[in-house]
């Protein structure tokens, strides 16, 4: 196996230079990092490489310095177990970097951004990075949709097939992550097909897996932040409620304004509701205690400000159809494998009408749907029991850790961390000391990197702000009660 290339600290070293490996180096002039020019780019070009795969083609090449960025349709079956039965277009990027560096598989859930970005295992190793739309979201959805055909195991085999296509290529070792429902992505993909990645990085990622008991949120929300927080949040919530008629009828009027409806959740009411509800939950999600006293006092609040703040928080668009529309497969996984929370919210009797709607109600009619409770207790036994080169990281006070996944007897090299204080966006960086340098260590030897770099425990690449994402931008696209 060829070593991988270790980074110089001088630039003038870099100029100019070729590393051991044969792979030429030199400073990039926008971050004065090292970009690698692939050595094997000189007889074959890597457009032309990857696009030698059968069934790839080429949607957009779009530059970005130290890397070449190409977002590429990939000819998946509709169904694995029956290829022959009709095909789908598959949309997934390729960040580049050179193919004697590991690649990280990375997998948002939902849709697939074409904004070229880096996740943080991705600058840990200083790696290549491959992304993958998940099925069913537009426009990787088959016509006409056979909706039966968006499950988990399916999704895995998506992401099995590109890795066996690429694997010739990009031949050094891989890794898989996700944050949220990516994290989910990235597990179910390791219980389905353990032998393909070297290592997997799951950020945030809930495990559902009793989906009517869901008692742990209620804990969560009587436990986080202080009570003096957690008060004036409940107080708005209530506040938004008791005041439904005056602010259905703005909800209302900017409805009809943004000619949004609402046939897929049933009513106005239903929706507004909804979005009610989500208030608190979205505040712990992607925010924190830290800004709790930007919440107005609810006593002394106008209609306005209640309005104002419930949609900062929760979205008025969140349940219209056209909030849903872009959501619908997730919410059909939620409510046929994945299973979605219920919480009570005991400050709200009396005021709620339809407490926490299911997942299913967020589902146009017209897709037939039925609940399969042993999907996600088969994952959670496979992980306890087999998890191996798995890293789980969580935040504190993020309420979609509430059910995490945990680890057993059988589990080997594998990692459950929880990173104080933090939200949804909670990454290795955010970890206690010793957790982070031991986290970043599995990851860059799990990656195949030098023993040196792994003794240290560093990331390989510096961070970039208008590279590296922080938080999953495919998962936060509108307010909503979603991983």
């Amino acid at each position: 196996m060829r070593k991988s290339l270790r980074w110089a600290l001088s630039l003038s070293v870099l100029i100019g230079t070729v590393g051991s490996t044969g792979v030429a180096t030199a400073a990039d002039p926008e971050t004065g990092s090292a970009a690698v020019v692939d050595s094997q780019s000189t007889s074959t070009d890597i457009k032309d490489r990857i696009l030698a795969i059968p069934g790839m083609s080429l949607i957009e090449e779009k530059p970005y310095a130290g890397y070449r960025y190409f977002v590429l349709n990939y000819e998946q079956p509709i169904d694995h177990k029956r290829p022959w039965a009709g095909t789908f277009q598959q949309r997934i990027s390729i960040l580049h970097k050179d193919t004697s560096r590991p690649t990280v598989f990375r997998t948002s859930g939902y849709g697939l951004s074409t904004t070229p970005s880096r996740t943080e295992p991705t600058r840990i190793v200083d790696g290549n990075q491959v992304s993958m739309e998940y099925r069913f979201f537009t426009p990787s959805r088959p016509q006409p949709a056979d909706w039966s055909k968006l499950d988990i195991w399916q999704a895995a085999s998506d992401q099995h097939r590109i890795y066996t296509a690429l694997k010739s290529i990009y031949g050094q070792k891989w890794l898989s992550t996700g944050a949220s429902k990516g994290g989910m992505t990235a597990t179910y993909y390791e219980r389905f097909y353990p032998r393909d990645m070297d290592g997997v990085v799951a950020y945030v990622a809930p495990n559902d897996v009793v989906n009517k008991e869901d008692s742990a949120y209620d804990r969560f929300f009587e436990t986080v932040g202080t009570k003096d927080c957690r008060d004036r949040l409940n107080a708005m919530q209530r506040e938004a409620l008791v005041r439904r008629e005056p602010l259905e009828k703005k909800y209302k009027a900017w409805a009809e304004s943004e000619g949004a409806t609402f046939n897929t959740v049933g009513s106005l009411d239903k929706a507004y509701e909804a979005v009610v509800l989500d208030f608190v939950w979205g505040f712990w999600q992607y925010y924190g205690q830290d800004v709790c006293d930007q919440i107005p006092d609810a006593a002394t609040a106008s209609d306005d400000t209640v309005y104002e703040t419930i949609d900062a928080y929760s979205g008025w668009s969140a349940y219209t159809d056209q909030g849903l529309e872009y959501y619908t497969p997730y919410y059909y996984q939620a409510a046929t494998e994945l299973g979605s929370p219920t919480i009570k919210q005991p400050h709200l009797n009396g005021l709620s009408r339809y407490g926490y709607q299911p997942a299913s109600s967020f589902v146009p009619r017209s897709i037939p749907m039925k609940f399969k409770p042993q999907v996600m207790r088969d994952v959670d036994d496979w992980v306890r029991k087999n998890a191996n080169h798995m890293l789980f990281v969580y935040g504190g006070n993020d309420p979609w850790g509430s059910e995490k996944f945990r680890l057993g007897k059988g589990a080997r090299d594998s990692f459950v961390y929880v990173a104080p204080g933090m939200n949804h966006g909670a990454n290795v960086a955010g970890l206690v000391p010793a957790e982070r340098e031991n986290a970043t260590a599995r990851i860059l030897a799990w990656a195949g990197v030098p023993a040196s770099a792994v003794q240290a425990g560093q990331p390989l690449a510096r961070f970039d702000a208008r590279i590296d994402t922080v938080v999953d931008e495919d998962a936060t696209r509108e307010h909503g009660l979603r991983p």
